[in-house]
């Protein structure tokens, strides 16, 4: 049996993933060894509905198999699993597994989904060692053929429920906490609505505003690059510049002065001036990081992000979200760009607009970032 190699991360580093921030945090670790030394790791949750065309909802729930190590015999979410490590992990990866412990413990397609959509994050402590759910919402067909994998789950009790059942379930039958809490929601919910793509509510009187948020760490032309695209479409941009309150680690080296710097630098130099800069700190709380950005920005009509993170958490909420706007992303990105400089690789200066340079270089950016590495 092949290992499994699960995505784990340092408990001092856990609130980084309230800012999207995966890839950069987390290593590998053999599944045995994870828990043996109680690692903390990422796990996913899913909760699957169904709507009939009389217009019921069922809920899929799980009961899992008597042979289970933890929680056997207990009623809990639709599928879980550990997230498998990937250096490149980011949330649609993270969805992937998901959809991958669905197949794996109920046999339902890909074709059959409807719709997955990110919720939100939780702690989870199981026998001393922190796991960290993401965990999803998701619609599938109702008549899709379920095929319960027996080395899982009791085959017998996993199975669609109704509303009135699964109430039953949580009031009097042996259930996950965790899953219990999320079930408990979702039947006093409107799943039609929970699905539907909501539009948030707008000013009356606007002008045509778009907000990008990025940390800049530092700027470079791959920014410069978003930026002109949607000069070209808008008439006013915000910019939220994202953990603002962190510098000198070695993901974030640059204050949020000196960032601020950068871009207003490189967007005097191209004659750019529409434009509000606004310090956006982290609050590591993914639930109300929305908000939180809101209430420091104010009013805008569209907001644009390369991160799937930051566009989920706003398209969750109602906002509307411009297309992705990338050049050439592997070599247009502040990792790579201070990848470079540790390794006195001067093609970094070539990424970087001159006047971004010659700051970086005033503040002694470059040994900043040698020292951090």
């Amino acid at each position: 049996m092949e290992k499994e190699i699960l995505a784990c991360i340092k408990n001092d580093n856990i609130k980084y993933l309230h800012s999207g921030q995966i890839s950069k945090y987390i290593f590998p670790m053999e599944r045995k060894e994870a828990h043996q030394k109680k690692i903390s790791h990422l796990i996913i949750r899913l909760f699957i509905m169904s709507i009939t065309p009389e217009n019921e909802t069922l809920f899929l729930v799980q009961n899992r198999s008597e042979n289970k190590e933890s929680f056997p015999g207990y009623y809990t979410d639709s599928a879980s699993g550990h997230v498998l490590y990937d250096k490149d992990l980011d949330l649609n990866q993270i969805k992937e597994n998901a959809i991958r412990e669905l197949n794996e413990e109920f046999g339902v397609p890909q074709t059959a989904i409807k719709d997955i959509k990110f919720h939100t994050l939780e702690q989870e402590s199981n026998k001393l060692t922190t796991e960290i759910a993401y965990i999803f919402f998701g619609l599938i067909d109702h008549d899709v053929k379920l095929k319960p994998n027996p080395e899982e789950l009791e085959t017998e009790d996993s199975r669609f429920y109704t509303k009135s059942e699964l109430i039953e379930i949580l009031n009097k039958k042996k259930s996950v906490d965790y899953s219990k809490k999320i079930w408990k929601k979702l039947v006093n919910s409107d799943i039609k609505a929970l699905f539907e793509k909501e539009q948030a509510i707008m000013p009356e009187k606007s002008d045509d505003i778009a907000l990008f948020i990025g940390r800049f760490q530092p700027l470079h032309h791959g920014h410069i690059y978003v930026i002109y695209r949607i000069m070209e479409q808008h008439d006013k941009l915000k910019i939220g510049i994202g953990s603002s309150q962190i510098s000198k680690e070695k993901n974030n080296p640059f204050s949020m002065k000196e960032r601020e710097d950068f871009l207003r630098a490189a967007l005097e130099k191209r004659n750019i001036k529409n434009y509000e800069i606004h310090g956006i700190p982290d609050i590591f709380n993914a639930k109300k990081w929305v908000d939180h950005v809101v209430s420091i920005v104010g009013d805008f009509d569209i907001v644009y992000s390369n991160s799937d993170w930051v566009r989920t958490l706003f398209q969750n909420k109602g906002y509307r979200v411009g297309k992705k706007l990338t050049i050439f992303k592997n070599k247009y990105n502040a990792t790579n760009v201070r990848k470079l400089i540790t390794k006195e690789n001067q093609n970094w200066k070539s990424l970087v607009p001159n006047e971004v340079v010659s700051l970086i270089n005033q503040y002694d950016g470059i040994e900043r970032i040698k020292s951090l590495n």
